[in-house]
């Protein structure tokens, strides 16, 4: 697919990873970045919401970056993402921090090919779906892959880190 070529995108050709990516008309008025990718892939792909990924930058008390990724439709549990990785607390990343750490824009930032790696934990449904969606780095792109892929590549931990 032309233009879809990211370090997200590199990283699992380099890797020799399966994966397909999947574009929609990104608006730039939209509210959820997130939300938006589901409302757009969901249906037409017959995917559930719980699929499609979000990948957040929290810092952790000792002041490092990481990234949590979970199902577009929850929300993300500071404690537990902050528990699995080993914090005592988390709290979301400043914007700017997430951007310039990651190499991708808010709204784009992929858990992979990241500028640089950061500590990640992967929200344990992954492992319930046969292939899930994340972003492939750009706003409007994704990646359909293996949730174990996904996880092997970031190095990340399983973990329940949504609330409720």
């Amino acid at each position: 697919m032309a233009g879809s070529s990211t370090p997200a995108t590199q990283a699992l050709t380099k890797a020799k990873v399966d994966f397909r990516v999947h574009s929609y008309q990104h608006d730039p008025s939209s509210a959820s970045y997130g939300t938006e990718a589901v409302d757009a892939l969901a249906g037409q792909l017959g995917l559930q919401p719980g699929q499609i990924f979000k990948t957040l930058v929290v810092k952790t008390s000792d002041g490092a970056l990481a990234v949590a990724v979970l199902p577009v439709p929850t929300k993300l549990s500071l404690k537990a993402a902050a528990a699995a990785l080993g914090a005592g607390k988390a709290v979301m990343a400043d914007q700017a921090d997430a951007q310039r750490s990651t190499g991708y824009v808010l709204g784009g930032i992929s858990p992979l090919g990241q500028r640089k790696r950061l500590a990640t934990v992967v929200d344990s449904s992954a492992v319930d779906w046969d292939r899930v969606l994340c972003s492939a780095g750009r706003r409007g792109l994704e990646i359909d892959l293996d949730p174990a892929d996904l996880v092997r590549l970031t190095g990340a931990v399983l973990a329940p880190i949504t609330a409720g």
